[in-house]
């Protein structure tokens, strides 16, 4: 009977701690539905179902694979500064990294927020991809402005640097995995694949920050394992192996799942979508707003 109480309060106690810090993210692979925001990117929500995907993707015999979502959790507005986009530099990034001069005005890392960013969630991947070809090294390039010597936990990357650069180029290991920050256009990803990855090792492009294609993902053949991109008045989300779906953001925040795609459709297509849902629904009356974090996210 004493062991039943012991087992029962332990059981209340876990559930009451989930509610409290607002942790309803699954233990495993961080659930099959869209990250709920914005407690996606605090939480590890976002980065368990990213490492998840990219997992069963090179499981799948996926070597060329593309993630994409927004490094910081309203990146629209990342220059201003916003209080949600101050509160990730603090509490997430500057504390995981353990970047020397941590976030504050005029710091680097205020500064370059996508940059270090970034280099989080490659951190974060650096187990998939490495974990997933016989634990070979991760190395981890970035086009963006990152100073590496600045950062004092890189976790399981075992090399970065600067993308395209000779010295990065030379300095490669046979069946390292490469993750590479935001290349450029999709055009380009062929000439990084060939100047840093090895043969038959994953090359992952991490956070690409603008389509010359004007579409979702990826003209280059490159598998898009995760896949989560704002759209006017919804989202666009994808997990490997799952299908394609589409959200609409109504005026509280929350999201509700329109529709799902067995292959990738068009943005056209999904823009459309949201648009007709959200006016037919709330007319003009459909803007991102919340209150006490001084202005749109």
């Amino acid at each position: 009977m004493t062991s039943l109480l012991i087992r029962i309060y332990f059981i209340l106690f876990t559930i009451s701690y989930a509610v409290l810090v607002g942790a309803f993210v699954p233990l495993f692979g961080g659930g099959n539905v869209m990250p709920k925001i914005y407690d996606g990117w605090f939480n590890d929500q976002i980065a368990k179902q990213a490492s998840n995907s990219v997992g069963k993707a090179i499981a799948a015999g996926k070597k060329k694979i593309e993630v994409n979502f927004p490094p910081v959790p309203n990146v629209e507005e990342v220059k201003f500064g916003t209080p949600l986009n101050q509160k990730f530099g603090v509490n997430v990034i500057a504390k995981d990294l353990k970047v020397k001069g941590g976030y504050r005005p005029g710091s680097e890392l205020s500064r370059n927020l996508i940059g270090f960013s970034n280099i989080y969630w490659a951190k974060k991947l650096a187990g998939a991809c490495g974990g997933g070809f016989g634990g070979k090294g991760v190395a981890v390039l970035s086009s963006e402005r990152v100073l590496f010597k600045d950062i004092g936990n890189l976790g399981g990357i075992s090399r970065s640097g600067v993308l395209m650069s000779a010295s990065s180029r030379k300095s490669g290991k046979s069946g390292e995995a490469i993750i590479a920050v935001n290349p450029g256009g999709d055009e380009t990803w062929k000439r990084v694949e060939a100047a840093h990855a090895s043969p038959g090792s994953p090359i992952i492009i991490l956070n690409n920050a603008y389509s010359t294609s004007y579409d979702l993902g990826n003209k280059q053949g490159f598998e898009e394992a995760y896949y989560l991109k704002r759209i006017s008045k919804g989202w666009v989300y994808r997990a490997f192996p799952n299908p394609w779906q589409v959200y609409l953001e109504t005026p509280d925040g929350k999201v509700e799942l329109l529709e799902s795609f067995k292959s990738k459709p068009s943005l056209r297509d999904c823009s459309t979508l949201v648009r007709e849902e959200s006016f037919k629904r709330f007319a003009i009356n459909n803007d991102r707003w919340a209150q006490g974090f001084g202005g749109r996210l």
